[in-house]
């Protein structure tokens, strides 16, 4: 298993009176099994398409010639939001927190809001004539995306004259006519298709996640395997063994029943899976968020947030429940030399400790301190992180949205609420109200 799944500072035996109890978590996971035995069914039948994707390879194949192409860019802009963006964030932040990209990749820029000033500055910071961009939307017809698309044509045209446009552009939509393909074709350039029956915050492991992590030279193929290593075990799952995802699914529902915990916080002690706390954010919240259910996805980053959270989860309401990403971090960093501490004894508990053994410590306190002070809280550990680990914390967390999804009797996959808001968009602005 590529990270552990500690579960026991849940449990109110071993944190007291706000804790889960074991009979109605139990009662919850002999309700979640059955979920799982449907995720099966689904992978069986083929009616849930992103269950195939860790065993792909095909596909993986035929991005190559895009990727290769993209590469020679000196920029490679993103043009989505919600889970066109979030995914491939998630992923390329393996390679770059902030500082520039792998040796040999273009910079990665994922455009993932309209505010003017910042697509201005965007625009005339790079140079167009070494950016290519990449419109990602399902349905073809985001606002959001189509928007930001005609600014960027007409910036390229301007720049680089109109036959030149189609070579800087790659666009991924659904199979079917839409805005966003018509557009594509009208201009020019490459069109990959969206798989149909993948949607959007479930799409990181297919083409919208995979091409950037591509682009910005991670292995895809690592990636699938790291969510094969998840998913497998359910598969072959007997009717009575639970998952580590199953698990999760069990507890934070029971949780929710049994002690009104409404709030999930996923506070990883990596800089590198700060985005992936962005991706569970949505992930979470429009999958379970329905008919008066689910509860609200909160990312914390430790240990920063210890400095501006924790006085509220550890003092505050009883109401959550807690998930710390934790990875061995021990000796990692250059060790403070006794000397540099110049004698002053109440520095000594740094004398020959390194960043990674500050971390480590910090994220392991905090684990103990919230459990001491009853708040339920779980770990899951990790040795390292890379692809292989990246992939299977990614298939962890979907399959325990599926199932959370299916004890509370909702549909994980769509999002009726926030049609609405689009709908009155554009009567706004087309002047309606």
């Amino acid at each position: 298993m590529l990270y552990q799944h500690q579960i026991d500072d849940v449990f109110s035996e071993a944190i007291g009176g706000n804790g889960l109890s074991q009979r109605a978590f139990e009662r919850e996971l002999e309700q979640a099994l059955p979920a799982q035995a449907g995720i099966r069914s689904r992978h069986e039948d083929g009616s849930l398409p992103l269950l195939r994707l860790p065993a792909a390879r095909d596909d993986l194949a035929a991005l190559k010639p895009h990727v290769e192409r993209l590469r020679q860019f000196a920029h490679v802009v993103i043009l989505g939001t919600g889970g066109s963006s979030l995914g491939g964030q998630t992923l390329a932040a393996l390679n770059d927190i902030g500082f520039g990209p792998a040796q040999g990749a273009p910079k990665l820029w994922f455009m993932d809001n309209v505010d003017p000033a910042t697509f201005a500055e965007l625009l005339t910071r790079l140079d167009l004539a070494k950016t290519a961009f990449v419109p990602i939307s399902k349905s073809g017809g985001t606002a959001e995306t189509l928007t930001q698309l005609f600014v960027v044509l007409e910036a390229l045209e301007a720049k680089l004259g109109k036959g030149k446009v189609a070579d800087h552009l790659l666009t991924i939509t659904e199979p079917k006519d839409n805005a966003l393909r018509r557009i594509a074709q009208r201009v020019g350039g490459a069109i990959l298709d969206h798989d149909p029956g993948v949607g959007g915050r479930f799409s990181v492991l297919s083409l919208v996640g995979l091409l950037p992590a591509m682009i910005a030279g991670l292995d895809a193929a690592a990636i699938r395997e790291g969510a094969a290593s998840v998913l497998d075990p359910l598969l072959a799952a007997g009717e009575e063994t639970a998952t580590a995802p199953t698990t999760g699914a069990a507890l934070s529902v029971a949780l929710w029943r049994e002690r009104g915990a409404g709030t999930t916080v996923l506070m990883p002690y990596v800089d590198r899976l700060a985005y992936f706390g962005l991706w569970f954010r949505q992930l979470w919240a429009e999958s379970l968020g329905k008919n008066g259910y689910g509860t609200t996805p909160i990312r914390a980053m430790g240990t920063v947030d210890q400095h501006s959270q924790l006085q509220l989860y550890l003092d505050g309401p009883a109401d959550k429940l807690f998930t710390l990403v934790i990875r061995d971090t021990a000796g990692e960093g250059t060790k403070i030399r006794r000397a540099a501490l110049d004698g002053d004894d109440s520095l000594t508990y740094l004398a020959d400790r390194s960043l990674g053994d500050l971390l480590l410590a910090e994220a392991n306190a905090t684990a103990a301190t919230l459990a001491r002070n009853g708040r339920p809280t779980r770990t899951l550990r990790i040795a390292h992180l890379d692809e292989r680990v990246m992939g299977a914390l990614l298939m962890h967390f979907m399959l325990e949205t599926i199932i959370a999804a299916d004890l509370l009797r909702v549909d994980a996959f769509d999002q009726p609420a926030v049609e609405e808001g689009k709908v009155l968009t554009r009567k706004y602005l087309a002047g309606q109200k």
